[in-house]
């Protein structure tokens, strides 16, 4: 079963799925490692990793030592070309769609394309939107990309359907690490009602009743992040999984 496969039996069971994005710079190798092991115990059904912008080192060491304590997918979710690796299970392969820099819409594909043939490792083909969210997040700066109007859920809807007509197999709402404000509900469920690949929506999900929401108006999948890196795990984990499975 390919990852994708594993994410849609996934869907299937539970109401929307759960995944937790780890920042390779967001932790040392022995938080990791104990944050991973909390994570994939918790119920949790895929790991992403990676980020917009990585300064520190132990990237690579940090990904294999994951792998070493899940039972889940560890899905790459690359900030740019120096993060791409074949020591995952599956890696988002990221398009932004809602930008215009052609470097970021296919110029870094092309880049690493053969590469990623040669591994072997799968690719998801992402379609991913930046949405406005209050303030200028890391993911707006690095590139260079004004994100989509909050206001403006129809042209959030143009550009979901532009996704699925040239073959997107996901759909990826994001309001931006650290962001005031999430992605609107109203835009999660125009775009649901008129799109068949499944939607993930992250970026500024604190709680546990905001995730809710998101599934509610029909978020299939719910990333948090940065919410986890000062707070009990276990708890707060658990009570993110319950939200989101609907249990």
């Amino acid at each position: 079963m390919t990852v994708y496969e594993h994410l849609l039996k996934t869907r299937e069971k539970h109401k929307a799925g759960y995944f937790v994005l780890i920042d390779p710079d967001a932790w040392s190798l022995n938080e990791t490692i104990n944050f991973a092991r909390v994570i994939s115990q918790s119920g949790v059904d895929a790991i992403l990793y990676g980020g917009s912008l990585i300064t520190n080192d132990g990237f690579t060491e940090k990904l294999l030592a994951i792998r070493k304590v899940v039972d889940i997918p560890v899905i790459l979710f690359p900030g740019s070309i120096g993060q791409v690796t074949s020591s995952v299970d599956a890696i988002l392969y990221i398009s932004l769609i809602s930008g215009r820099n052609p470097n970021l819409l296919i110029g870094e594909h092309v880049t690493t394309a053969i590469q990623i043939k040669r591994s072997g490792v799968e690719t998801i083909s992402t379609g991913y939107m930046l949405v406005e969210s209050g303030r200028v997040t890391t993911a707006e700066f690095i590139s260079g990309t004004q994100p989509l109007p909050a206001h403006k859920p129809e042209l959030a809807l143009a550009h979901a359907l532009a996704a699925e007509m040239l073959g997107f197999k996901l759909l990826y709402l994001e309001a931006g690490s650290g962001a005031e404000r999430p992605v609107p509900n109203d835009m999660i469920s125009l775009i649901k009602k008129n799109v068949q690949i499944p939607v993930i929506v992250g970026g500024g999900i604190r709680s546990p009743e905001t995730a809710r929401e998101k599934v509610q108006a029909g978020a299939d999948f719910v990333v948090t992040g940065n919410v986890l890196e000062t707070s009990n795990h276990t708890d707060l984990l658990q009570a993110f999984v319950k939200a989101i499975h609907g249990k």
